[in-house]
């Protein structure tokens, strides 16, 4: 177990005060038997009314409402987390589902609906011979399919961080050969998609010991993204293809979705024009505790 604080804040600044309409914030996790959520504090300048909601994917989501114009909104998310990790990568598989190809079953299907279903154009079939290249032999063990196109991407796709909104195509992403990690986890999440997995998408953090300064007012670590695959008898395992982890305890997890344009850490809007945003910047840093 690993003692986690998360520090993330997010400054926006104007040209002169501006009216701000209703913002949804999506930094707080769920509570579950690998993450505990010990502590959870959030600031914001200028303050406003906040109301709790869970949406259509359990995950929690904070709804503000702000009461006074400014010329800087600021949002400070401040977490305290126990990190549960695997002993092992030992996962339960069922038997039916060992081995790929495999079938879910009828209820499974049901439950996954599109999380079965690829969201992309691939109009030349460059994910879909990505995907096939992974297919060795029929049968092949389903764990050593999804760990080897887990490890695929780092070594080809350069890692570029992309601070422009949306998720690139996973066709584009392999094609240019460049992408930031929600445009990884997107090539693997449709790939699986493909391949007949159910996957989804998972924003939060990544703690990195080697930018562990000690210190969670310096900005050290950045949001980061990754996937989810369902596998009968083990669940929902965790791989993250932008640094090649697998149910890694440093992955900290805050939402899961089934499109990336549905785990925006912070949105909203204001009143004015285009020329009165001047600019935002985002520190996070996360820290282990000794």
């Amino acid at each position: 177990m690993r003692i986690l604080t998360v520090r993330h804040a997010t400054t926006y600044r104007y040209a002169r005060p501006v009216t701000f309409g209703q913002h949804r914030l999506m930094l707080r996790p769920r509570d579950s038997h690998d993450l505990r959520l010990v502590a959870a504090e959030l600031t914001l300048s200028p303050p406003g009314n906040l109301r709790w909601m869970h949406d259509v994917f359990g995950n929690s989501v904070a709804l503000v409402d702000f009461n006074a114009s400014a010329a800087m909104l600021t949002i400070i998310s401040t977490l305290k987390i126990e990190r549960y990790g695997l002993d092992g990568l030992q996962f339960p598989i069922a038997p039916e589902a060992e081995f790929y190809p495999f079938i879910y079953s009828s209820s499974d299907r049901v439950d996954l609906g599109r999380l079965l279903e690829q969201h992309y154009p691939d109009p030349n079939g460059v994910l879909a011979r990505w995907a096939d290249s992974f297919v060795t032999s029929r049968p092949m063990r389903t764990l050593e399919l999804l760990t080897n196109m887990n490890a695929a991407l780092k070594p080809d796709i350069i890692y570029a961080e992309r601070h422009e909104p949306g998720t690139q195509s996973p066709a584009e992403t392999l094609a240019t050969k460049t992408g930031a990690c929600r445009d990884f986890a997107m090539v693997f999440i449709e790939a699986a998609r493909y391949l007949g997995f159910g996957a989804r998408f998972v924003s939060g953090y990544l703690y990195d010991p080697a930018l562990d300064r000690g210190d969670a007012t310096q900005a050290v670590a950045a949001t980061h993204a990754w996937a989810e695959v369902y596998l009968p008898g083990a669940g929902w395992i965790e791989y993250d293809p932008t640094d090649v982890l697998i149910a890694g305890e440093n992955l900290i997890r805050v939402a899961v979705t089934r499109d990336p344009s549905q785990a925006i850490p912070i949105s909203g809007s204001y009143t004015g024009s285009a020329a009165d945003f001047l600019g935002m910047t985002v520190e996070v840093a996360v820290t282990a505790q000794n």
